[in-house]
């Protein structure tokens, strides 16, 4: 009798590992790294390595264009694969875009989607070369390929960190997943009656940006650069910093520490979390799409980031790879269980 494996009892971490198993042991000569990272790495016969990331948004799961505005959707779909080419410590360079589309879109909604990605292809100084369009029966559907490049001794994996390096994360975390709280809640409002119209506070904009138009920390790659800092571990924070951090400790074989004093919370993200009766730490943790940088590296190299403005230390990895925990400033620990976007529930 055959069995019957439904999605959901995997998930997703679990389906790709499941899926990629056969296909690790790889036979070409220059693929250095294939699944399992951020972006595959190829070697170009040169001083870099190539790299390559793909994405697909669709619609119903990834947006609701009941409030994405199809240019901000374009600029999103960019920024998503660009940040793990800038996980990975490298810039990018080209990418591809291919759309499934039904004709409920008129010409004009999918120029100003591609508009939405001129001005994010201008942004991180990317070309746009190629794609494919096809016909969709289930609404929108968006599959970008990001390629780029790297130094090979400065490319950055999430296997390399290691007991008693510091963690770093770039930026602030929990406001995309707090902006998408307040869209949805104002849909709501706009279901049970369409006469009311969205009221969002401009205080909480930052907010809804963090969710619609995301950018990617190309930036910080450059600026580890400048500082001569090689991270030792990197990711990029797409479905929440517990999930990274997972991801990190379990290809690095640690276990970590984080203290909750210490994740970067804006004022308005805490302020908001707290109107919605949601913890921020909580938010911070699992909320997702913030697209910051989380990163490792070797204590002393954190002096030449500890008065960067927006680079926060937030823990060290430890040599118990079974310990990932969070602790509290009243000295408790909490386990750390990734609880972002489930794809298949």
């Amino acid at each position: 009798m055959n069995t019957r494996t439904e999605l959901g009892s995997l998930g997703e971490i679990n389906l790709i590992q499941r899926l990629s198993e056969p296909f690790l042991s790889t036979t070409r000569p220059e693929t250095v790294r294939g699944i399992g990272d951020d972006a595959a790495v190829i070697d170009m016969d040169g001083p870099d390595y190539g790299l390559v990331s793909t994405d697909m948004l669709l619609e119903g799961i990834h947006f609701d264009l009941s409030y994405t505005p199809l240019k901000h959707l374009g600029y999103k779909a960019v920024a998503v694969n660009v940040s793990d080419i800038a996980a990975m410590n490298g810039t990018p360079t080209q990418i591809t875009v291919s759309l499934g589309l039904s004709n409920r879109f008129p010409v004009e909604a999918i120029e100003e989607l591609y508009a939405g990605i001129r001005v994010a292809c201008d942004d991180y100084k990317v070309d746009l070369i190629g794609g494919d369009t096809t016909s969709s029966r289930a609404g929108l559907v968006i599959s970008v390929t990001a390629l780029g490049r790297v130094a090979k001794d400065k490319v950055t994996y999430r296997s390399g960190g290691q007991a008693n390096d510091v963690l770093c994360v770039t930026g602030d975390l929990g406001a995309a997943f707090l902006g998408l709280q307040l869209l949805e809640r104002e849909k709501q409002v706009f279901m049970a009656n369409p006469d009311m119209q969205p009221e969002i506070p401009e205080e909480k904009s930052y907010l809804l940006e963090r969710q619609l138009r995301p950018n990617a920390r190309t930036d910080m790659v450059y600026e580890l650069r400048d500082l001569d800092v090689q991270p030792t571990a990197m990711i990029d924070l797409s479905d929440g910093l517990a999930d990274g951090l997972l991801y990190i400790c379990s290809q690095s074989k640690t276990g970590a520490v984080i203290f909750d004093e210490n994740l970067p919370i804006d004022d308005v993200s805490y302020l908001t979390a707290s109107e919605l009766n949601l913890s921020p730490i909580t938010s911070a943790l699992n909320g997702g799409e913030d697209y910051e940088l989380l990163f490792t590296v070797r204590p002393q190299e954190f002096e030449k980031l500890k008065n960067h403005a927006r680079i926060t230390a937030i823990g060290y990895l430890t040599d118990d790879p079974k310990s990932v925990v969070l602790a509290t400033k009243a000295g408790q620990y909490t386990p750390i269980r990734a609880q972002g976007w489930q794809h298949f529930q």
